[in-house]
């Protein structure tokens, strides 16, 4: 029997000690109900878990990005609903002045309702917002530019490869309006584009105010305004009339002609050929963003571009549109038919982001349902298993408590030697 060191008792201290320590944890993990609480329980397990829960709390404010974004859709069809009832109207009004028993003075009235219809339009798109934001005035509209500051790139679609084309040798004149002069008196093209570049041949389409459109295969489309507004009081000589007599410039000269090509050609960077002609080339750049871009997702990259149609009469086509004529009600009514087609494909292409969004909300349910469920496999503690073993460890502590004091009680048997 020894007394100096008191063996017995610091293996019972230990143990005891031990249990203590796994009683404690085991507590943490049923008060918390968390199955690992510090970085010791599972180093892999926490570094998982943690990226898990910030998915999850990431993909919870997407899912409200997303819904905002189709509030934004609501908001910005609403108005276009409305536009397309003003079309609709203004269109009746056109079928209504094509009458030939109606008087000038008559035509002239239903002008003005015209006119009117076309201010609201206007009104409508600058005062559309969402969150202090225009919504319907090209700010969320794909962004393109040349390199004149007379010519502006108003629209393009979706087709249109970002890039930088060259445009050249084709002439655009105005009338004694200032309109864009396409055709000659017999409606017959002045001019179309002939050549295949690089994306095929393309052409003009449609002329409206100083707005033209050029199209090309598959969907292509670029919308270029004309932001000169002087008259010039004649007209120029027909493109291909070697044997037109230029008309007498005022003086100073003033610039009327703007010369681009038979054949749109994307130059691939970092190369971009020079002009060869002395004729200026228009570079347009189509540059691919300015869409809205709405985070739909918990990581860098996951983005929904939402792009909002420019909603103006330029690019609807009717900014010079007048029914106070017979010829103009005709005319009127072609150019509404490609107006109300213009809006339309506005509306389809806003629903077909809401149908996205929608789906996308749907995905982020799901995906936070089964990424919760991944996460509780990992955090969450089978709180059954554990009190079960809380118990056995209390159990433990309490033996081990006992056994402990039994052992400091040993020493003391040897006072019986020493009687």
């Amino acid at each position: 029997m020894k007394i100096a060191y008191n063996a017995s008792a610091v293996l019972a201290n230990n143990a005891l000690f031990r249990n203590d320590n796994q009683l404690s944890d085991s507590l943490k993990r049923l008060s918390s109900g968390l199955k690992i609480t510090s970085g010791k329980d599972n180093p892999s397990g926490l570094a998982m878990g943690r990226r898990m829960n910030a998915q999850i709390h990431g993909i919870a404010v997407a899912t409200q990005n997303a819904s905002d974004a189709i509030s934004v859709i609501e908001i910005a069809d609403g108005a276009m609903a409305e536009v397309h009832t003003i079309l609709q109207r203004i269109n009746e009004l056109a079928v209504k002045s094509s009458n030939e028993i109606l008087t000038d003075d008559d035509r002239k009235m239903i002008q003005d309702e015209v006119a009117a219809l076309k201010h609201e339009i206007t009104r409508i798109s600058q005062t559309t917002e969402f969150n202090g934001q225009k919504i319907l005035d090209g700010s969320f509209d794909l962004r393109g530019y040349t390199n004149n500051v007379e010519v502006k790139v108003t629209s393009y679609s979706d087709y249109v490869p970002n890039g930088e084309y060259e445009i050249t040798d084709l002439i655009v004149s105005y009338d004694h309006n200032g309109n864009i002069r396409l055709t000659d008196d017999d409606g017959v093209p002045l001019y179309t584009f002939a050549g295949t570049g690089a994306l095929g041949s393309a052409r003009i389409s449609a002329a409206d105010g100083n707005v033209i459109t050029i199209t090309g295969p598959k969907g292509f489309e670029i919308k270029l305004e004309l932001r000169t507004t002087e008259d010039a009081g004649f007209d120029l000589p027909l493109p291909g009339d070697p044997n037109a007599t230029p008309p007498t410039l005022p003086d100073p000269p003033k610039q009327y002609v703007y010369s681009w090509s038979n054949s749109l050609t994307l130059i691939p960077p970092p190369t971009i050929t020079p002009p060869a002609a002395a004729t200026p080339s228009l570079m347009v750049d189509v540059v691919g963003f300015g869409a809205m871009a709405m985070q739909i997702g918990a990581n860098q990259g996951q983005q929904l571009d939402i792009r909002i149609h420019r909603l103006s009469l330029e690019n609807m086509g009717i900014s010079n549109i007048d029914v106070s004529t017979h010829e103009g009600a005709l005319d009127g009514l072609s150019k509404m038919g490609k107006a109300v087609n213009y809006i339309s494909s506005a509306r389809s292409h806003m629903g077909a982001y809401q149908n996205r969004l929608e789906h996308t909300i749907s995905n982020l349910d799901i995906t936070t349902e089964n990424m919760t469920a991944a996460y509780s496999r990992i955090m969450d503690v089978n709180m059954a298993e554990e009190m079960t073993k809380y118990t056995t460890l209390q159990i433990l502590v309490q033996a081990s408590t006992s056994m402990l004091a039994q052992a400091n009680e040993r020493p003391s048997n040897v006072l019986q030697l020493l009687q």
